[in-house]
């Protein structure tokens, strides 16, 4: 295992996948963690801006191409960028189901199977944790 790969690529790729581990550990610390509390509601808004950063970095990534520069991982990009102020939005209205169940999906969608995409030989991500 070695940085070295993503930390010779273009900027917005360590930043983004920096966001996207840190993001990761705290969503993890977040379903373990008691919910509504003062740590749970900071630790949720440290999480919400990564997640921000996540998606919003990923438009200056354009390894793989079906669109012009972008590819169908940008849709999720978008998706993360829409969803975040709604499970907000939930749950400051209370909706803590609905709030729940957004929290959830975007993590498993947009940090688990996405992330695991990144482990796809020839990826940078997999030359990090599996080498060249």
């Amino acid at each position: 295992m070695s940085l070295a790969p993503l930390l010779d690529a273009a900027p917005a790729i360590p930043l983004h996948a920096f966001a996207a581990m840190a993001a990761f550990v705290l969503g993890l610390v977040q379903f373990a963690a008691p919910k509504g509390t003062l740590p749970h509601r900071t630790i949720g808004w440290i999480w919400v801006a990564l997640m921000a950063l996540v998606a919003a970095s990923s438009f200056w990534i354009h390894q793989i191409r079906m669109f012009g520069p972008f590819s169908l991982i940008h849709l999720l990009s978008i998706f993360t960028l829409v969803m975040l102020p709604l499970a907000v939005w939930r749950a400051h209205t209370h909706r803590v189901a609905a709030h729940r169940w957004t929290m959830i999906f975007l993590f498993t969608g947009a940090l688990g199977v996405a992330g695991l995409f990144t482990l796809v030989p020839g990826r940078i991500m997999h030359s990090v944790v599996f080498g060249s």
